[in-house]
């Protein structure tokens, strides 16, 4: 045979492998399941069964990796639903499998030639296991690892429990599912990992507006279970739960499989979503936006700008002059809030049109001129710089590579921020003591003291000098444990207590502050509250 000729047959089997591999775009019905075939160049194939919408079998590039035991599926399962497949032909061929039960309906989109599972979850209740997540349970020998936080949130070969039966030991160290959790505002992708040829499987949320929570707020990302490597996006959960739950469409988010890194959002297409048929979806022509300029924020902090009602929620960090560009947001009337870091310092509101953008500045006026006697830490709504803040997102306040608790004693002009602590517990470091040295007595003055979270009820109670500051009423009740598993953003409530004259002296002084709580607790579950800041003014 001629050179030319074998050179000829080569591209020809080449041209077919290629066009085999896109031409196997599809679906199939097998055994009980539609099986769906993504057409792409490293084969994503993978099972969904016709009875409950559970995926039943994943296999990427040939390799096996849902979790035999337990599936991969909305909540923990539907149980049942109805469930259909099409193909749709638009700017692209993709594949709709629709799973219905009375409050749901779930979407899981093929578009050809892409390796990604584009899921969108539909609801008109709160499901009745009282959170609405999506849990890939996959095979821990091919996804062992986690990203970003590694194995704060591996919990195979567990020796023992902490707390529950979500917080481990495991080699000396704490760690949970919690423990793997970002602030919605810094989502960009979190994944689980391995294989011989370095498989990552994310997930990716190009926006969270029904969810529930805020900027803010934080949830379970991944967990190796030991048994299973789980992957989650969680949507509407109990955990340190601030705000009623939204209902309406969740998505679109994604489940990407990558051979080539870690993927970013920031690169994700959903433009298209629209043309599947999806019930709640609402195009960008039926937004609208806002437009402004927030200013009061504190030299130094960021300038965050929230928007919120019962239906959506957005969110957009400020530029370095204050300026901002909301998302494209549903029509409505919004609460509008700016923060400096996660401190509220202004409230407005705001109605958005579709097709339209509104120009509307914000202004916050809490920093205002103030004659400041002390003051420990910023009003940044964190406990940041306290004592194990660096560390509580990623362990167990009982961990021992944690600090000593106390109780502590702060010395205004000369302790370090990390001798003042970042929690206060009732039967643990409770109370913490402030000293400090005044040149004159001042007369009256007043005693803030911002918090982030409480639990089981705690709040602030003061004495100065040994005069008792009045009791405050309980706070609103969050049923959720908090410092434990990695959380500290709540209400946020700030107390401010007016300190007679004649209580402050001249030379030393002695300020405790008190955990008080009409409820109990052991050790760390024992009621608690969570310092963002303390300043004694006039």
């Amino acid at each position: 045979m001629e050179p030319k000729s074998v050179f000829q047959l080569a591209v020809l089997s080449l041209l077919s492998f290629v066009s085999g591999a896109y031409a196997a775009f599809g679906y199939t019905s097998s055994g009980g399941n539609y099986v769906v075939d993504a057409g792409s160049a490293n084969p994503l194939i993978f099972s969904v069964s016709q009875s409950n919408c559970d995926i039943r079998s994943i296999k990427y590039r040939g390799t096996e990796l849902q979790y035999g035991s337990q599936f991969t599926h909305i909540n923990s399962g539907l149980g049942s639903a109805t469930v259909s497949i099409s193909q749709i032909n638009g700017s692209k061929k993709y594949i709709k499998v629709t799973c219905v039960t009375s409050t749901l309906t779930h979407y899981i989109v093929v578009r050809a030639g892409d390796s990604s599972m584009f899921l969108a979850t539909y609801i008109t209740a709160q499901p009745s296991i009282g959170e609405l997540r999506w849990i890939a349970r996959l095979l821990p020998d091919k996804l062992p690892g986690e990203y970003p936080y590694g194995e704060v949130s591996n919990t195979q070969s567990s020796t023992s429990t902490v707390e529950g039966s979500d917080v481990f030991v495991v080699n000396g160290q704490t760690r949970s599912k919690f423990y793997s959790s970002t602030r919605f505002i810094d989502e960009d992708s979190h994944c689980v990992f391995g294989g011989s040829d370095l498989m990552h499987v994310c997930i990716m949320t190009p926006q969270q507006e029904s969810s529930s929570g805020g900027p803010f707020f934080r949830d379970i990302n991944s967990n190796n279970a030991g048994a299973s490597t789980n992957l989650y996006n969680y949507m509407n959960s109990g955990h340190v739960q601030t705000e009623p739950y939204r209902m309406g469409l969740h998505g679109p988010y994604i489940m990407q499989f990558s051979r080539s890194g870690i993927p970013s959002v920031k690169n994700v297409d959903v433009s298209w979503f629209g043309e599947v048929g999806v019930t709640g979806w609402v195009p960008p022509s039926g937004r609208g936006r806002v437009t402004g300029t927030a200013s009061g924020v504190q030299s130094g902090m960021e300038g965050v700008v929230h928007w919120f009602n019962s239906a959506a929620q957005y969110w957009a960090r400020t530029s370095s002059n204050g300026a901002f560009t909301s998302p494209l947001m549903k029509p409505g009337t919004y609460t509008m809030v700016l923060y400096q870091t996660e401190f509220k310092i202004a409230t407005s509101t705001v109605t958005v049109t579709a097709g339209q953008t509104r120009s509307q500045n914000i202004a916050g006026t809490f920093n205002t001129s103030r004659n400041t006697l002390w003051q420990i830490g910023q009003y940044d709504g964190q406990p940041a710089g306290f004592r194990n803040a660096d560390k509580f997102l990623r362990m167990h306040p009982s961990d021992s590579r944690m600090s000593n608790w106390g109780p502590l004693t702060y010395k205004v002009g000369s302790s370090p921020l990390t001798d003042f602590p970042m929690a206060v517990f009732q039967s643990v470091n409770n109370p913490v003591t402030i000293r400090f040295n005044l040149g004159s007595a001042p007369g009256a003055a007043t005693l803030r003291i911002a918090t982030t979270l409480s639990f089981a009820g705690s709040r602030p109670q003061i004495n100065v000098n040994g005069w008792s500051g009045p009791a405050p009423s309980a706070p609103a009740k969050i049923d959720s444990r908090g410092v434990t598993r990695g959380a500290y953003r709540g209400h946020g409530e700030v107390y401010t207590v007016a300190i007679p004259t004649g209580k402050l002296v001249a030379g030393s002084n002695t300020i405790t502050i008190s955990s008080i709580s009409g409820s109990s607790g052991t050790t760390f579950l024992s009621p608690n509250f969570i310092f963002d800041a303390v300043e004694l003014f006039q």
